[in-house]
């Protein structure tokens, strides 16, 4: 399987105004070299905000949808991030996956924040989304998810191999938190046998709260291979296809996980 390259677009994100965060996108992309894979931060293009009524795109018709896809286009690259959507009369915080050629998966953000209320406007998704990108597959989260880990378990699925090898975090996470998720993230990486990309935002929302970024790139021993200063900025790394089998073979921990799984429970 070839390596992957995954850019971090850690930025400041300009509260309730989607045409000036993707202007704002668009200069940041200008400094982006080649790459596979781009992460943009939690609700890319509103902030993390609870307008829904005011702020939320028609997931049918959603102008910040065709931005990434045609941003996708132009980098040859995916993008991964989230947006505020409508659908089928409901509020979600949707995850949306968007490969060069237009191709889109979705995935729902399954905790909702009830710290801000997130749950009583937003509804929870129900599913995990796993999608295949490049030779990868790829686990998709956002934010909140990342203290849950029974909702992003590894395990071996029927052909012999880990259910993914990427897990992918977009976030507006608080600077007052910032300790759990700089422990958090290799955590996940170390339990799950896996690359872990994720991002976050910097600067101050409409609700003051301040965040400051710490976005990163987690091998599967948890060594953190990349990490964002506090400020706006683009990390590119490549991750790294051998590290990872060699990390899976000489510590067999999935597969252990599976047998001890099948012995206690059938």
């Amino acid at each position: 399987m070839p390596d992957l390259t995954i850019t971090l677009l850690q930025a400041r994100q300009v509260w309730e105004d989607k045409p000036a965060n993707l202007r704002h996108y668009e200069s940041l992309l200008a400094d982006c070299g080649p790459t596979d894979l781009i992460l943009l931060p939690e609700m890319f293009h509103t902030g993390f905000s609870s307008a829904a009524e005011r702020m939320a795109d028609s997931f049918a018709d959603s102008p910040g949808l065709d931005w990434l896809r045609t941003a996708a286009a132009r980098a040859n690259a995916a993008f991964y991030t989230s947006i505020m959507v409508r659908d089928d009369g409901r509020f979600y915080n949707r995850g949306v996956f968007v490969t060069p050629g237009g191709a889109t998966q979705c995935y729902d953000k399954r905790m909702t924040f009830g710290l801000a209320g997130e749950d009583r406007i937003f509804t929870a998704g129900t599913r995990e989304t796993i999608v295949m990108y490049r030779g990868w597959r790829v686990q998709l989260q956002i934010c909140y998810d990342l203290r849950f880990p029974e909702i992003s378990r590894n395990r071996i699925e029927s052909d012999g191999q880990p259910a993914y090898d990427l897990l992918l975090y977009t976030a507006n996470w608080p600077a007052r938190r910032a300790l759990h998720w700089r422990s958090l993230l290799p955590a996940r990486a170390i339990e799950n046998q896996c690359w872990v990309a994720a991002v976050n935002r910097v600067g101050e929302d409409g609700n003051g709260l301040s965040y400051s970024g710490d976005s990163m790139i987690v091998d599967a021993q948890g060594r953190v291979a990349a990490m964002a200063p506090p400020e706006e900025a683009i990390i590119t790394y490549t991750i790294s296809r051998t590290a990872l089998d060699d990390v899976r073979t000489a510590l067999p921990f999935l597969k252990d996980r599976q047998d001890h799984r099948r012995q206690h429970f059938h």
